[in-house]
């Protein structure tokens, strides 16, 4: 009796309350932070604090749109049987006709899902599979990829191939796993038992070739596949943009992580983090959560610790008494402060400082170098200063083989000159990631062209000791309580850049306008506004390799004094 009086309670409850919305997750919700997708369909959040749009994320989407429109326009042009649906409507009028190839595909929403496809693709015995085109680099040298021909992007015709090894994007398989799940429960996906029934296929930035996952590997953590990560991420996003929804109590607290950087949300977490003096100011991601599990939720709490003792969780990234110092650091507004009391530094006779410039994946446009001899200058030496070796044609471009060419003969002489004289040579350049995957990606690229090294060549320069990382020397010997990139340590060395809007996302926007990417006429300005910021770059490294070995660093604290 009383379970019947209960059950007639909710259903009166039921119909006097307005159900809240209904949720629908797109599949980017599967990779984003838990907090910001809570704020997404939190109603009582419409008017905090946001940050202001990010003009090279948006600058990304509208490059990555217009790369999808021409592939398919490609695509549209050599495949039979093509149809371009764009629309819901449109779409289950394909599938029903049984199109082998519907373009824009958007399928019915359903269970909570939403998303579309770029492509779909039908099985010989019925059913679609996914595709996707995105603008990122998909696979990398190697062996083990399994991959079909552009314009024969069907599962059928896919080979194992040994020139490419899968380049790991979690974002491009959590978006073929959803698609999966919406294509079943629309009835459009292949039977279970289906040979191909469970694959994906991406098309990357360079556009060759579909590269196909079966989203029953065990990719992820404690051998789970793709499909099963994606069935625990989405019950639990599910789970916080209801309470969201609903008002109910949060399921995600504000936690600082890699992805706050460019967040519209970050104005209003980071108030309540700074409020809280939250842990994870200073240790990010899964760390910052252990520690609040082991009572550790706050700057001050970590800072309080004894760095000598055992400490209260493993800290794999870095030694537990540099994060203790850390937290010091930073509660006392400390950006820099040292582990030794000398900075072990190369220096040479003949030094030259390097930084490149590249648009996104697409090329790299300019080879900047700040050339200075802090051993003398001998007669015939060419003039100090900074060198420029630029294509303004929008890349890619052949002409970037001309600009490597020139950039790289130019750096071989200077060191071949300081041997044939008798003294020491380095190079050096902050965060050698970039740089030294565009000097092998040029030299692999333009392969006997005319100035271009041999690949061994080029490998051997990056391994010799005299190219330089400073980004390397700075994360070993110093403690940088907000942040290690050139703009933030810089100015601890007393440099500056002229041009107050220097930053590598407005180089993406100035880029543009310099070769007159969206249509109007190149702007000079622009290209010389470029060199300007490419040229105190270089200054930049000198500024902070001069600093860390001169007196001036003994004003930075030590880490064992705080």
């Amino acid at each position: 009796m009383s379970g019947g009086v209960i059950t007639l309670a909710r259903v009166t409850a039921t119909a006097r309350t307005p159900l809240p919305p209904a949720v629908l997750l797109d599949a980017g919700a599967l990779t984003r932070c838990r907090r910001r997708l809570h704020l997404d369909h939190d109603p009582s959040a419409a008017d905090v604090p946001r940050a202001l749009p990010d003009p090279s994320l948006e600058q990304r989407r509208a490059d990555a749109a217009a790369h999808r429109e021409q592939l398919g326009a490609r695509l549209a042009a050599a495949l039979p049987g093509w149809v371009a649906a764009g629309g819901a409507a449109a779409t289950a009028a394909a599938v029903a006709q049984g199109a082998p190839y519907v373009w824009g595909a958007v399928p019915p929403a359903d269970e909570g899902r939403r998303g579309g496809a770029e492509l779909l693709v039908r099985l010989a015995g019925g059913g679609y599979v996914p595709l996707l085109v995105v603008r990122h680099r998909i696979t990398d040298p190697g062996a083990g990829a399994v991959t079909s021909p552009l314009f024969e992007p069907h599962p059928d015709r896919a080979l194992p191939d040994d020139t490419r090894k899968i380049r790991s994007q979690p974002r491009d398989l959590m978006r073929l796993a959803h698609l999966h799940r919406l294509l079943r429960s629309a009835g459009w996906a292949p039977p279970d038992e289906a040979r191909h029934a469970h694959l994906g296929g991406v098309v990357g930035l360079d556009a060759d070739v579909v590269v196909w996952h079966d989203l029953r590997s065990g990719h992820w953590p404690g051998g789970r596949s793709t499909l099963a990560e994606y069935d625990l991420r989405f019950a639990d996003r599910t789970a916080v943009a209801h309470a969201a929804v609903t008002g109910a109590p949060a399921l995600a607290a504000p936690s600082r992580v890699n992805e706050c950087r460019h967040c519209p949300w970050w104005p209003t977490c980071e108030a309540q983090l700074r409020l809280a003096g939250d842990v994870s100011l200073v240790v990010r991601g899964e760390t910052a959560a252990a520690l609040r599990e082991v009572g550790v939720h706050t700057v001050e709490r970590l800072a309080a610790l004894d760095p000598s003792a055992e400490p209260p969780i493993p800290f794999p990234a870095q030694p537990y008494p540099d994060v203790v110092a850390l937290a010091r650091a930073w509660r006392r507004d400390l950006s820099v402060v040292r582990r030794v009391p000398r900075v072990p530094v190369l220096r040479a006779d003949v030094e030259v400082d390097v930084d490149m410039e590249s648009f996104g994946e697409s090329g790299a446009y300019l080879w900047g170098a700040l050339l200075t001899r802090p051993g003398g200058t001998l007669p015939g030496d060419e003039p100090e200063g900074y060198r420029a070796f630029a294509t303004w044609d929008p890349v890619p471009t052949v002409d970037e083989a001309r600009s490597f060419a020139e950039f790289w003969g130019w750096l071989s002489g200077v060191r071949a000159g300081a041997a044939a004289s008798g003294r020491t040579f380095a190079a050096y350049c902050y965060n050698e990631q970039a740089e030294n995957r565009w000097l092998l990606g040029s030299a692999q690229r333009f392969a006997g062209m005319p100035g271009i090294p041999p690949i061994a060549q080029v490998q051997e320069f990056i391994d010799d000791p005299c190219w330089v990382d400073l980004f390397a020397v700075v994360n070993e010997w110093f403690l940088c309580a907000h942040g290690k990139g050139l703009k933030r340590i810089a100015p601890a060395a007393g440099f500056a850049w002229r041009d107050a809007e220097a930053s590598g996302e407005n180089s993406m926007r100035w880029y543009r306008d310099a070769v007159g990417m969206d249509g109007a006429p190149p702007d000079a300005g622009q290209r010389e506004r470029l060199l300007a910021y490419n040229a105190d770059d270089v200054a930049a490294t000198l500024a902070v390799r001069r600093w860390m070995t001169s007196p001036a660093i003994d004003e930075v604290p030590l880490a064992a004094d705080l």
